[in-house]
């Protein structure tokens, strides 16, 4: 019997991508975009190198639009100065569904010369495909670490990143201020590390002098503003962030976490009306990452409610679209903020369609 193949934690790969044999086709799923972009990060760099001319051999091409016979065409394109040809399908999880037969086929006899790269919110494991990537490809999985690891991550990110030591009461005091979202954790240890002491080392008291405070307070109050239907008290409270220097991608990079698992919440319950089964919010939600104590629940599942279905299932294409706009040709400070407050603005509008759930006892 072949050996059962498993997919490893990106922290992992991460720490010793070098080991890992590079595979035509290479699948990153979860629900941490910080890791997702580490690991694509890493397989670019080791695929096509750091040389200027490295963009040339790369194509993004945008899942939900996605055609097969693009994505192959791309593959199978010589690259304009030799070497390796990348492929990257972002937000895939649609395009997976449509052609999961087909990417079975490809993955057993892929293009040569050429690297298809998948990033997924979810990769099932009972599934044939998962099997055949396990087996000949690399799968990579990017779920949010627990505390323990979030901790260990931050003192190793402090060190090898930003040439400081981070010592662990200010690593704990960190967590419990900023939500525990690796990318915003990470712009909080970049900023950090500016302000570091002489010896090269934060402190909690540092911490907390320098992180969270009105500001990141602002920036949950505007969000639940939006979240709860409030567009007036949002763009307040947006304007307040904007006067006071903060920058639409950093607040883009604070509110993502807390609408990514809004995101996955509605496609777990979407998923489980098609499959007929029952399906509680809270238990949606606990799923999606979500503190399970009452308080939040309660918090997350009047939003997810007032958010609606349909607005629900939009939330990762409006987040990429919005990341996409920020660090593009919509970065300059007045375009940046249309962007934002166009994100914003869809999050408060009127509910379009509540979201049915089922009851504890019975599938809708």
């Amino acid at each position: 019997m072949a050996k059962k193949s498993n997919a490893l934690d990106a922290l992992t790969y991460l720490g010793v991508a070098d080991k890992h044999p590079l595979r035509p086709v290479c699948v990153a799923y979860g629900d941490e975009g910080f890791l997702k972009a580490e690991v694509l990060s890493s397989l670019k760099g080791r695929i096509l190198g750091d040389e200027q001319e490295a963009d040339f051999s790369l194509a993004v091409i945008e899942g939900p639009k996605a055609a097969l016979a693009d994505v192959l065409d791309q593959l199978s394109t010589v690259a304009m100065f030799g070497g390796d040809r990348v492929v990257v399908v972002e937000d895939a999880d649609d395009f997976v569904k449509r052609y999961r037969s087909e990417l079975e086929d490809y993955v057993a006899r892929p293009a040569s010369g050429s690297f298809l790269l998948l990033l997924l919110q979810t990769f099932p494991s009972n599934t044939r495909l998962y099997k055949a990537v396990a087996e000949h490809g690399l799968a990579i999985a990017c779920a949010s670490p627990d505390a323990g690891r979030l901790l260990r991550w931050m003192a190793d990110r402090s060190k090898s990143k930003y040439g400081v030591v981070l010592e662990p009461q200010a690593a704990e005091t960190l967590l419990e201020q900023v939500e525990p979202a690796m990318g915003l954790l990470d712009q909080e240890l970049a900023k950090l590390s500016l302000l570091a002491q002489p010896n090269g080392k934060i402190s909690a008291q540092l911490v907390r002098e320098s992180v969270g405070g009105w500001r990141a307070k602002t920036t949950w109050d505007m969000l639940d503003a939006a979240l709860d239907g409030k567009p007036q008290e949002m763009l307040r409270q947006l304007d307040r962030l904007l006067l006071a220097g903060e920058v639409p991608i950093a607040i883009l990079g604070q509110i993502s976490y807390t609408l990514r698992r809004l995101a996955a919440a509605t496609r777990l319950i979407e998923q489980s009306r098609r499959e007929k089964r029952a399906m509680t919010l809270p238990q949606a939600l606990k799923e999606a990452g979500f503190k399970t104590w009452p308080a939040a629940m309660q918090k997350a599942e009047r939003q997810l409610r007032t958010l609606g279905r349909l607005r629900g299932g939009r939330l990762y294409h409006w987040l990429q679209e919005t990341d996409l706009a920020l660090k593009g040709e919509r970065s300059a400070p007045a375009l940046a903020r249309f962007e934002l407050e166009r994100l914003l603005v869809r999050l408060s509008a009127p509910a379009d369609q509540v979201i049915p759930v089922a009851s504890a006892g019975a599938a809708r």
